[in-house]
């Protein structure tokens, strides 16, 4: 493929299985009055957009890394297939504005959800509004409640909060990256995704999840990031019962956790957190309960 083709990606993204989720930069630097030209890791932010069964439904900012999985979780967080395989084939296209994910799905919910325009179907991101949503039900969705889950000594979350950041590559080398991960019942961490959206990370967890045939009743999510009601929503829809995050939660997230019998954690921090929602499933000391 030569560069002037119109389907030539761009010169920085090295494609979806070779990419480093990174590129780097020379920068000036400036410390204690000295100054030095250096070479800085930057972290990918590429424009993706989700096609289904060549309906356009949604272009997202995402780092070009684990990109099937992205298009798996997204899927079933987004409620567009209920089970995996309705999702049918996933084809990754490099473009020269970004990358395609065309999926072929059997099921009509995008075709249901489509406006008469083709207008842009996917309700806006915490920070950006509501730009997307035609109604208030489209806005907010309310799964269903998740199952009882299993109970998580607190050692087991201070296990994973210690061992965490070792585990985040990407946000090793650029600091500016947020990471979402499974831990069983131990707090062993058994997997990690990483993406410059907190939600497109989870959503990466979720599809690896999947795809590697993880039960979400037997462990729980750490996030490294706000627990927005978006988290808590494609948490929720993937029957995950905790969910701890490093950051604070709004108060819709809250709302929406009590209602589908989620356990939320907040500020969760070596030595503290706070739980906001559903306490029972998070042991203390000597296994009493909050």
């Amino acid at each position: 493929m030569q560069p002037n083709h119109p389907d030539y990606p761009s010169p920085d993204y090295p494609g979806p299985d070779q990419s480093r989720g990174y590129v780097t930069r020379r920068v000036d630097r400036y410390r204690h009055g000295e100054h030095e030209q250096v070479s800085d890791a930057v972290t990918e932010e590429l424009p993706v957009a989700m096609l289904y069964n060549d309906v356009p439904f949604a272009v997202m900012m995402v780092t070009p890394l684990d990109l099937e999985d992205f298009a798996l979780g997204f899927s079933l967080s987004e409620g567009l297939v209920a089970k995996p395989e309705e999702l049918l084939s996933i084809d990754v296209r490099p473009r020269l504005e970004g990358v395609e994910l065309a999926m072929r799905v059997a099921s009509d919910t995008v075709d249901r959800r489509a406006g008469e325009a083709g207008e842009r179907l996917l309700p806006g991101r915490s920070g950006c509004g509501l730009c997307g949503a035609r109604m208030l039900e489209d806005a907010v969705r309310h799964p269903a409640p998740v199952g009882d889950g299993p109970r998580i000594e607190a050692r087991a979350l201070e296990r994973a909060l210690e061992a965490l950041q070792a585990m985040q590559p990407v946000n090793s080398v650029t600091g500016s990256i947020h990471a979402a991960a499974w831990v069983d019942v131990e707090g062993k961490i058994a997997l990690v995704r990483e993406d410059v959206g907190r939600h497109n990370a989870l959503d990466k967890l979720i599809g690896a999840m999947v795809k590697a045939r993880i039960d979400p009743q037997r462990g729980f999510a750490l996030v490294t990031s706000r627990a927005s009601y978006e988290m808590v929503t494609k948490a929720a829809s993937a029957g995950i019962t905790l969910m701890a995050a490093i950051s604070a939660p709004t108060a819709l997230a809250i709302h929406l956790a009590e209602s589908t019998h989620m356990t939320l954690v907040g500020f969760a921090r070596p030595g503290s957190y706070v739980v906001y929602t559903h306490p029972q499933r998070l042991l203390h000391a000597a296994g009493a309960t909050a």
